[in-house]
């Protein structure tokens, strides 16, 4: 199978004509850089893999307000990561 390079912004097109699989390796592709900014952008867009990076990267952090905004843009996921590490004696 061949390796397909694609740019950030044909998948930025095809994911605003509502691809999925675009939104979901553009999260790939700004979370691979770090830019946090961009992938909050796509949670608020809906996309769940945003919402699943962002929660895994709150989650490692201990960042549970990070994790409250992530649950309230929709991400129930990340809802549960913060329940657990309320739960979990140490967490700040």
């Amino acid at each position: 199978m061949e390796n397909v390079n694609i740019d950030r912004e044909t998948l930025r097109e095809l994911a605003d004509e509502g691809n999925e699989s675009a939104l979901d390796r553009l999260a790939d592709l700004v979370d691979a850089v770090g830019d946090l900014e961009e992938l909050s952008e796509l949670l608020d867009e809906g996309s769940m893999r945003a919402g699943f990076l962002l929660t895994r990267r709150a989650a490692a952090a201990g960042d549970l307000r990070e994790l409250q905004r992530i649950s309230d843009a929709g991400y129930d996921e990340a809802g549960s990561e913060l329940e657990r590490l309320l739960k979990t004696p140490g967490a700040d």
